[in-house]
């Protein structure tokens, strides 16, 4: 079969319609358009008249619009300042979500109530969670005018989840680690000066956390990679200072943890028809 023989078929499936039936929007046989799914070409002109009748463009016949779209979406953020960028990338990220319902209609309704929460500058705001669930993956998003996270999972191979997990006691290890309220308020801590190395005393001193246990609570962090230490020389011998691991994952668990926290968070969009388990 010829890329736009696939094309042809993958979009008249996604119309629900039969060979007869796009053959008759265009004014072909059936055979015609069988023989184009098989491997034969649309002559030039019939081209505009089959992509209205998919409601695509004729660059997605060749295969060639995910390509272009990508690529547009790459030239427009690399154009913009960053904080702009951000919020247009986010944009992108919420428009995903709204296109996996594979409902148009609850797809415009669900855009019509963000845009308009978004729009508001209301104090306090409530934040807005939805979530995505199908057997072909996942995708969750927190909004609201300025906090937003996104997260989006593709379903693995044929093995399971779990099979990428750590082990069981390695992940129940990593919630005791901030099961301890030290660590945690050193955590938030850092992340408020994440761009510069810090002392010891200095943490002891923003988070008023002894100064013993806050060495205590470094040498955890940097045991599990979470923080990296530094030597610094100075007048009175060498000295530690720390600085957070960004390849970590920790802010966005503890963005989601907050989710969790929150109980049932509402306001709250989502679809959910997953008939597979998870792990």
């Amino acid at each position: 079969m010829s890329v736009i023989g696939e094309q042809i078929k993958k979009y008249r499936n996604q119309k629900n319609y039969t060979q007869e039936k796009l053959g008759n929007l265009i004014g072909v046989t059936t055979q015609a358009v069988s023989k184009w799914e098989r491997g034969g070409t649309p002559d030039a002109e019939i081209l505009p008249k089959l992509a209205d009748a998919l409601e695509v463009s004729i660059d997605a016949l060749y295969g060639r619009e995910e390509q272009d779209f990508q690529l547009a979406i790459i030239k427009k953020l690399s154009s913009m300042p960053g904080d702009e960028a951000y919020r247009c990338a986010f944009n992108f990220c919420w428009s995903l979500i709204l296109g996996l319902t594979g409902e148009e209609d609850f797809s415009e309704d669900f855009a019509d109530t963000f845009v308009s929460h978004s729009d508001e500058k209301r104090d306090p705001c409530p934040d807005y969670f939805a979530k995505m669930l199908s057997d072909d993956g996942l995708a969750l998003a927190r909004i609201s005018n300025d906090f937003r996270h996104f997260f989006l999972m593709t379903r693995p191979g044929e093995d399971s989840i779990l099979a990428h997990f750590e082990s069981e006691e390695a992940i129940r290890q990593v919630f005791t680690l901030f099961a301890d309220k030290k660590i945690l308020h050193i955590m938030y801590y850092l992340y408020t000066v994440s761009d510069i190395p810090v002392t010891a005393p200095l943490i002891s001193q923003g988070t008023e956390i002894e100064l013993q246990d806050v060495e205590r609570c470094m040498k955890t962090l940097c045991d599990k990679q979470i923080v990296h230490p530094m030597k610094i020389a100075s007048v009175d011998g060498e000295i530690y200072s720390y600085i957070i691991r960004f390849e970590t994952n920790v802010l966005p668990m503890l963005c989601f943890a907050d989710g969790i926290a929150k109980g049932s968070p509402h306001p709250f969009f989502g679809m959910g028809d997953r008939k597979k388990p998870i792990f």
